[in-house]
């Protein structure tokens, strides 16, 4: 699944068959539930009152001010045209709403109760009495089905894969709508449609959806968009009678009155506001600025507050990738030469305060992660596609390059030296040129200048093999543009991972939408065997075969070397003024602001001391 959460269970013998979504016996009827989770059973009773992670009784009122980097033209996000503001989100109710607790658990939010058939191949949501739109106007079965067919028809090509196995949607009646699957192995898609975000039918009449969108939509969540300045600033207005207020699943959440978004060009231009008091709220995910940035007077005074939140969710995988539509990047061995010569010990030494840890996985922080040599059923699979993998897939163990972190990586470059040598490269004037006399060089696709620093000295490193590589950084709105075309050679790249990998991994490694523009797979992969195992992840049938299937995927992806992984962090860095509460815990897979609340007396005093001050 899509949603990023952490699996803790370990692959063990006699783990059972994905129990909360397990049919009834064939002549059986159908089954009635408050929520779906994949890996166990809901946690939560039909019947419970809040998440478990929030204070329900979190007064309402106050404004926060947020940041966001570059700019919007569009409150549409579900489409390849256009930049969308941040957040628009929040003017939607979903089917179901995600637990922040557990890993892969909805519960009932805009349908109630989920009927799951004996035949698995389908799934029916019933929508609650009372969901209305903002206008007023109930929200219907009817809504949710043109939401879906829209969305696969002009939305993004991520939909068309995600949801692929859906043959048929209905409106059974006004507030009953059912979808039908083309298979009963595909074991998510259930909760991957508890996921949509209903949008208003009527409201999109005579409109084109397919266009950018700068008129504030209607929505039936709990904001609206209160005013915008198109690309600089948006403010979302907390809906006083909101439909769904009381609703278990948000009781104790969108608790500020006003949400407000500042745009900003760099990443530094905002950390400077940040300190002036512009910005009321921080995520850090520059490790020299927590390092360093931090030491100004307002933190000093006690008036602004730091924290780091451990968190469980998967970490993915974060890496440069080539782009391998490019015949430069075509040969296996050469995109592991350029892995060779990326010296990570060095850069997180002195770059990063050592504060990261290696990415050595597509599926790092979860026990979808291949390690040590294949066993057992991953084994299996493996052999199965013997034939057509490397030989070092079965045997030997995947590991990532590294140094002793001096800066003089010798050894990743004279073996380097010998891959390029045999894939026909040479060095010739101290530049690598092929038979052809084509010159190795290339471009790194950046959307803003923080990783410019990282970068650079990797760009060195190349220099010393004979490679011109040199750094182009574009502001997100044309990055993003690019990268729906796949104009790029070499750029950044983060594969998220969930605690259900599934039928996202279709838009991320597979055949069929390596040529489709808008797509994930950003690499152009276009490898059969991976193809063949990603099907295997999306119809596991149980815990221990797609714990099985992701590790095999894993290990096939990181032989291929379709990336140069490069590093995460297990915690959130959050800074913020004080003036706000915030429950005792956060949930384990997320960060939740949501459950955070304007606090009256820490404000009145945050005010007084800047004032005296």
């Amino acid at each position: 699944m899509r949603r990023r959460t952490l699996l803790a269970t370990g692959l063990a013998a006699g783990l059972p068959a994905l129990p909360a979504l397990a049919q009834a016996p064939s002549g059986a009827g159908p089954r009635r539930v408050h929520a779906l989770s994949l890996l166990a059973d809901p946690e939560l009773p039909e019947g419970f009152t809040h998440f478990p992670w929030v204070n329900p009784d979190a007064p309402k009122g106050g404004e926060i001010t947020l940041y966001a980097l570059g700019s919007f033209d569009s409150f549409n996000p579900y489409i390849l045209r256009g930049t969308a503001a941040v957040n628009t989100g929040n003017l939607y109710d979903t089917l179901l709403k995600q637990s922040l607790d557990e890993p892969s658990a909805e519960y009932g939010h805009l349908a109630g109760m989920v009927e799951l058939p004996a035949d698995k191949r389908g799934v029916t949501f019933e929508l609650r009495e009372g969901a209305r739109w903002h206008d007023g106007r109930p929200i219907t079965a009817e809504d949710v089905v043109w939401t879906f067919n829209t969305l696969r028809q002009h939305g993004r090509p991520f939909y068309r894969a995600y949801w692929a196995d859906v043959s048929e949607v209905v409106a059974e009646s006004p507030r009953r709508v059912t979808f039908r699957f083309s298979t009963d192995q595909n074991r998510e898609l259930s909760l991957i449609l508890g996921q949509l975000a209903v949008l208003p039918k009527h409201w999109w009449e005579g409109r084109d959806f397919a266009r950018p969108l700068l008129e504030p939509p209607l929505g039936s969540g709990p904001y609206r968009i209160e005013r915008f300045e198109a690309g600089r600033s948006i403010a979302y207005r907390r809906v006083e009678d909101y439909w769904g207020r009381d609703l278990p699943t948000m009781k104790g959440t969108a608790n500020f009155d006003l949400m407000r978004y500042e745009y900003y060009r760099d990443a530094t231009v905002s950390l400077e506001a940040f300190k002036a008091g512009s910005i009321e709220f921080r995520t850090e995910n520059v490790a020299r600025n927590w390092a360093t940035g931090y030491d100004f007077p307002a933190v000093r005074r006690g008036w602004v507050k730091r924290d780091e939140i451990r968190h469980e969710q998967p970490t993915g995988l974060q890496g440069f990738i080539m782009n391998e539509r490019r015949p430069l990047f075509g040969d296996r061995r050469v995109r592991e030469a350029l892995g060779l010569v990326f010296d990570f010990e060095w850069m997180n030494a002195n770059l990063f305060y050592n504060a990261y840890a290696r990415t050595t996985s597509y599926f790092s922080n979860s026990d979808f992660a291949a390690r040590g040599l294949p066993e057992g059923r991953e084994r299996e699979i493996l052999e199965r596609f013997k034939d057509r993998l490397p030989p070092e897939v079965l045997a030997r163990e995947f590991k990532v390059p590294s140094t002793d972190g001096s800066g003089n990586n010798r050894d990743g470059a004279r073996r380097a030296l010998e891959l390029l040598r045999e894939a026909g490269w040479t060095v010739r004037d101290r530049r690598l040129t092929n038979a052809q006399g084509q010159r190795f060089e290339f471009e790194i696709l950046l959307n803003g200048p923080a990783f410019e620093r990282v970068a650079l000295p990797y760009i060195q490193s190349l220099q010393r093999l004979g490679i011109e590589a040199r750094v182009r950084t574009i502001d997100p709105p044309q990055y993003q543009v690019r990268m729906d075309a796949f104009d790029y050679d070499m750029t950044v790249e983060v594969f998220g991972q969930s605690s259900s990998p599934g039928n996202e991994q279709r838009d991320y490694w597979t055949s069929a939408k390596a040529d489709e523009n808008g797509s994930r797979n950003t690499v152009g992969i276009k490898d059969p065997v991976v193809d063949e195992i990603v099907e295997m992840v999306v119809n596991a049938p149980s815990l221990p075969e797609l714990t099985a299937a992701c590790r095999a995927l894993d290990r096939v992806l990181l032989w291929g070397f379709h990336s140069i992984p490069q590093w995460h962090t297990r915690t959130f860095r959050l800074a913020w003024w004080d003036k706000f509460g915030r429950p005792p815990r956060n949930p384990k897979r997320a960060l939740a602001l949501e459950s955070w609340w304007v606090d009256a007396a820490k404000e009145r005093a945050l005010a007084a001391a800047r004032a005296a001050g």
